[in-house]
């Protein structure tokens, strides 16, 4: 059958010409962090619950953070408020000031309720929670990977067929298309970088509850479909062994 040529209006015909890949290809948002007064620093989230992260989105992650650790510092401000009168008791001895003593009772006073948070029956049920909610973004990581894979599998096979058949229009648009979702794996990885921290940061408290720690292991990269399915076997063994710690200590209310 033979082929004819149709001509069309000239912005007819741009609306046909497919996007150029940089004009399409997805962003990859940067880690920011806020350096603490305590110490250490609050890195930002990236939520793949709400699509693609970006700097934007990376931001926010971080403020929705500032206010809970603002909130903690109550028990560590009244630690301090402590230590100052106790320094002059102690310099007073073996006569300290009746101020300074006046000052330390009222002090300790304010820091009873904060002696009780080192025990493991205040701190089971937070670790419990914390590994219900970890439990859940592990679940939504590994869901996320595998629509990925489903993406990824049918796209390489599209791109072989179209290379052999010499269409470079569509090579370039599956290769831009497999960027994207080698781009969006790698985002999604990286979103599981603060669950590790709080893993670590939450060691202690384990230790103290009697709780086996988890640690979150090194994944490799997203380089292909292989590597993704690997990624999804390694974290699933993780989720089993999240799951068992956490039926332990009675099992998730949801």
């Amino acid at each position: 059958m033979p082929n004819i040529d149709i001509q069309v209006d000239a912005d007819l015909n741009q609306l046909f010409q497919l996007p150029a890949c940089p004009d399409i290809t997805l962003p990859s948002a940067g880690n920011i962090s806020v350096q603490l007064p305590t110490g250490g620093a609050l890195q930002s989230f990236a939520d793949i619950s709400k699509g693609i992260p970006t700097d934007c989105s990376m931001t926010f992650s971080l403020m929705m953070q500032i206010a809970p650790f603002l909130g903690n510092l109550t028990c560590l401000l009244k630690v301090l408020k402590l230590l100052k009168p106790l320094i002059d008791v102690i310099q007073g001895l073996p006569m300290p000031p009746v101020k300074a003593l006046a000052d330390f009772a009222e002090a300790a006073v304010g820091l009873a309720p904060c002696l009780l948070v080192p025990t493991p029956a205040s701190i089971i049920p937070f670790i419990l929670d914390l590994l219900c909610l970890i439990l859940k973004v592990l679940k939504c990581f590994v869901d996320q990977m595998k629509s990925l894979i489903n993406i990824l599998g049918p796209l390489n096979l599209q791109l072989s067929a179209a290379q052999q058949s010499g269409n470079n229009e569509l090579v370039a648009t599956l290769q831009c298309a497999q960027q994207n979702a080698q781009t969006q794996a790698g985002q999604v990885m990286n979103s599981l970088g603060p669950v590790g921290v709080l893993l670590e940061l939450a060691g202690p408290l384990f230790e103290i509850a009697g709780v086996p720690s988890i640690t979150m292991p090194a994944l490799g990269s997203a380089s292909d479909v292989a590597a993704l399915q690997s990624i999804v076997q390694t974290m699933e063994n993780v989720i089993g062994d999240v799951q068992i710690v956490i039926d332990g200590l009675g099992g998730c209310s949801s």
